[in-house]
């Protein structure tokens, strides 16, 4: 019959996830904590993304992207034109904002039906199809 603190010891190495020899003695490390990762419900593990990253992110690129787009040289044409210049950007960041909320509903939608894979693989097949008429627009 095994003893009280050899079953405490035993117990203590099974949940214990920073070596399979420690025992409840040792005092648990504070520089290296173990993050949470939420799971699914199919039971995968899931990164757990802060707020801020997700908005850095989505600012970053949206912001490079539109740099020198054909939105901002319009945008520029109609502020020259006008001599409006905050009646051009209350309309412009107002369009900018709805065609953003209707991107991030589709997007929702898209992704309570198709996997992630699925919308990254269709995705590249429209932006290569696009890139293609492109490029024989030019060489005809």
């Amino acid at each position: 019959m095994e003893s009280e603190h050899t079953t405490r010891e035993k117990t203590s190495v099974m949940t214990d996830s920073r070596s399979p020899m420690a025992t409840s003695s040792e005092p648990s490390s504070p520089e290296s904590p173990t993050p949470e990762v939420p799971e699914s419900p199919q039971g995968e593990q899931k990164p757990s993304y802060e707020a801020w990253t997700v908005f850095a992110s989505t600012f970053g690129t949206i912001f490079l992207c539109e740099l020198g787009d054909k939105t901002q040289v319009a945008t520029l044409l109609m502020s020259a034109e006008s001599q409006e210049p905050w009646v051009v950007f209350a309309g412009a960041a107002t369009a900018l904002v709805a065609t953003s909320l209707l991107g991030v509903w589709v997007g929702q939608w898209l992704a309570s039906r198709v996997s992630p894979k699925t919308l990254e693989r269709s995705a590249a097949v429209v932006l290569l199809f696009i890139a293609a008429s492109l490029f024989w627009d030019v060489l005809a």
